[in-house]
């Protein structure tokens, strides 16, 4: 009884946004991709790119998609966007046939029903797509720039919930993999002036960069309350930009970078009064080689005397004080993780660590040496009058690398750090040493022990391996 093409979703704004053939669409977008330049180095992971009418933002999407491997074969491709026309909750997937542009069609991926199947919070529901264009704009980026067929995940976000979003995120974050592509439709401030318009945007970009969903809601919250004449958010899609930083949040590696800049006022066919803002940012992994991190015995033994003095400062009711930066070497000042072990008498007496990407090197270790010494929750603090006894090691940590398989992890030089979801543990690269544990054991005890996730909770999680460059106070001669 069905006919073929009954969940064809069929194009809504083709002939308004952009042109309604496929001649003149396929030449419009040739000029916006050859005036794109390639500006990243690595792939992004992420897109976020305005979705209003092409002759004002077309030029902004396309620095964003210029910035894709177009030969690069996709498993799965997700559209996120914010519904524009109608409320409802929780967020809609279309699941069955096929979007349709100018260009051609484009097949909805399996994947879909299996995740409306799966999470509670994605409803099956083509109504909140049929007239929605935020989705519909970015195809014809896609198609006309990828090479290769590919499917989409098409999700409208509906009503403004953060409890949505965090459930959202929690459904799509195991996906966040240079395998797939997420693609997050959004414009910025609507209807400013353009100079406050450029001011708000500036902020909302700042915050996206951060990488943080507290920042990017408070800048949001700032900018709507700053009495900013006509303006009626700083953000349009923001429900989809705070699902993406929620699933990049404290991802290793993850950094934002932005694009390309405009607003409706730069182009020919906006004036300056009324104007609505477009960005192109990319979320990317950050790979830095191991070779270019490198300690000196005088910053191995820096960094230990800091360690002590911090401790003995704290534990004496003082505030420790930060070194002279410019007594420091740069190594020292480089954003990099840590990790700070206690033994006394050989016996463990705390281990804590850090793997920020934002923090100099030599802050996070002044504030693991505090943590290792009063909040490692299977120890007491340590006290004063057992400083004398304790030996203190640092294990500066390399860059994290994200693998694919576990062939990749060499017992005794790589560390490893499990995520599912929101658990997630690590051990060093020592404790293969230590322990003498095959590969299996140390991938189980960490998921087990240390992420909570069970012993086989590593098969379906991410896994990342860094090394550690490891010495303590006696292999240097500082005690």
């Amino acid at each position: 009884m069905n006919k073929p093409n009954e969940f064809d979703r069929q194009p809504a704004v083709a002939g308004q946004f952009y042109p309604g053939t496929k001649a003149q669409l396929e030449k419009e977008l040739k000029t916006y991709f050859d005036s794109a330049q390639q500006v990243l180095d690595e792939q992004p992971l992420a897109l976020i790119v305005p979705h209003a009418g092409y002759v004002f933002s077309g030029q902004v999407a396309a620095a964003g998609y210029r910035q894709i491997d177009r030969n690069k074969k996709f498993k799965h491709i997700f559209l996120i966007g914010s519904s524009h026309t109608m409320f409802f909750n929780g967020a809609a997937v279309y699941t069955k046939g096929t979007f349709v542009t100018p260009l051609g069609k484009i097949s909805i991926d399996p994947l879909a029903s299996e995740l409306v199947q799966k999470h509670n919070v994605l409803i099956d529901d083509i109504k909140p797509h049929i007239r929605e264009h935020s989705l519909e704009v970015q195809l014809p980026f896609l198609q006309f720039w990828l090479k290769n067929d590919f499917t989409i995940v098409p999700i409208i976000i509906g009503g403004e919930s953060q409890a949505t979003v965090t459930l959202l995120a929690e459904a799509l974050e195991p996906y966040f993999i240079p395998e797939n592509l997420f693609i997050i439709s959004s414009d910025f401030s609507h209807y400013p002036a353009y100079d406050d318009a450029r001011r708000s945007d500036d902020d909302m970009a700042r915050a996206i960069v951060s990488n943080s969903p507290v920042e990017f809601m408070k800048a949001k919250i700032r900018n709507e309350n700053a009495g900013i004449d006509d303006l009626a958010t700083a953000m349009c899609g923001w429900t989809s930009g705070l699902t993406l930083l929620k699933i990049t949040e404290g991802k290793p590696g993850i950094t934002y970078k932005t694009i390309m800049y405009r607003n409706s006022g730069d182009s020919p066919y906006g004036g300056k009064d009324r104007v609505v803002g477009y960005w192109a940012i990319a979320a990317i992994q950050k790979q830095t080689k191991t070779a270019d991190f490198n300690l000196s015995d005088d910053d191995k033994r820096q960094l230990l005397k800091l360690a002590r003095e911090t401790i003995t400062d704290y534990l004496s009711g003082k505030n420790p004080t930060p070194p002279d930066e410019t007594k420091l070497s740069g190594t020292l000042k480089t954003n990099a993780g840590a990790f700070v072990t206690l033994h006394n008498h050989g016996q463990l007496r705390g281990c804590i660590g850090n793997f920020s990407t934002t923090t100099p090197l030599y802050r996070v270790v002044m504030a693991m040496a505090i943590s290792a010494a009063t909040e490692d929750y299977r120890f007491e603090s340590v006290t004063h009058d057992e400083l004398k006894d304790i030996d203190i090691e640092i294990s500066v940590l390399t860059p994290m690398k994200r693998i694919s398989s576990i062939k990749e992890i060499e017992l005794g030089k790589h560390g490893i750090y499990i995520k599912k979801g929101s658990r997630s543990g690590t051990f060093l690269p020592q404790v293969a040493k230590e322990t003498r544990w095959s590969l299996e054991e140390f991938l189980g005890h960490c998921a087990r022990d240390k992420a909570g996730i069970g012993w086989d909770g590593w098969r379906d999680a991410e896994i990342f391996t860094y090394e550690a460059i490891v010495f303590d106070e006696k292999e240097l001669g500082l005690r």
